[in-house]
């Protein structure tokens, strides 16, 4: 039950050079970096536009109502 877990192969070596012989920025050279910083900035995008409507909100409100 545990063999997939226990018994793996050692596969450092492949992966330290298939890192180090590449050319992009160090942060997309991870199998599913692209994924992880594209959610990342979205999630980010996501807090920061919702961060200045809440501060607007609060500065600005809403007009009073003419009666």
């Amino acid at each position: 039950m545990l063999d997939a877990v226990v018994n793996r192969p050692n596969r450092v070596l492949e992966r330290q050079k298939a890192i180090q012989s590449s050319h992009l920025p160090i942060y997309y050279r991870l199998p599913r970096s692209r994924l992880y910083l594209g959610t990342y900035f979205t999630m980010w995008t996501l807090g920061m536009v919702g961060t200045t409507y809440g501060i607007y909100s609060l500065a600005f409100g809403k007009p009073a109502p003419k009666e």
